[in-house]
């Protein structure tokens, strides 16, 4: 994944690489972008950026990419595209900067950054990154569930035969 793959258009999702998660950004145009940042989020966070999840309010911010990407590597990512059809770029630049400045709900599972962009190009909050998380969580618990249950009828089934040797 190419640093700079190709200029960014007006109403574009942008996809920041922070290393162990995902920023995401609306371009605004003119090399800006608006995005949803905790007091944490900036290019050179590094491990402090996790600190994310322990806040409850964020700042709608206009700054240039440039800025906000940092070191990081980006890419221009309309992920849902697909799925739902985009709002008309007039309006989610309008709705982009009448959040500026303003101080949001925030919480990395219902309202984070992703949730705010997507919900501004698509009319619909969604994060893949809370999805993908969700699953997996879900993945381990179902796959612990099922050692638990096998080795439970292991330990009954060695169990029965130690009584069996124990009643002759």
């Amino acid at each position: 994944m190419a640093k700079y793959e190709k200029k960014p258009e007006p109403g574009d999702l942008i996809e920041i690489f922070r290393g162990t998660y995902q920023h995401w950004a609306i371009y605004v145009g003119e090399g800006y972008v608006i995005h949803l940042a905790p007091p944490s989020e900036h290019a050179q966070a590094g491990a402090y950026s996790m600190m994310s999840v322990l806040c409850d309010k964020a700042t709608v911010k206009k700054e240039e990419l440039y800025e906000v990407v940092g070191n990081d590597e980006y890419c221009i990512n309309n992920l849902l595209d697909e799925k739902y059809k985009p709002r008309p770029v007039r309006e989610i630049l309008r709705d982009a900067h009448r959040f500026l400045g303003k101080e949001l709900p925030y919480s990395v599972f219902t309202s984070n950054c992703e949730h705010f962009v997507t919900e501004l190009r698509y009319g619909e909050p969604q994060s893949r990154q809370v999805r993908d998380a969700v699953e997996t969580v879900a993945a381990v618990a179902v796959a612990g569930i099922g050692i638990g249950a096998v080795v439970y009828a292991i330990s009954k089934m060695f169990g029965s035969k130690d009584k069996e040797k124990q009643t002759q």
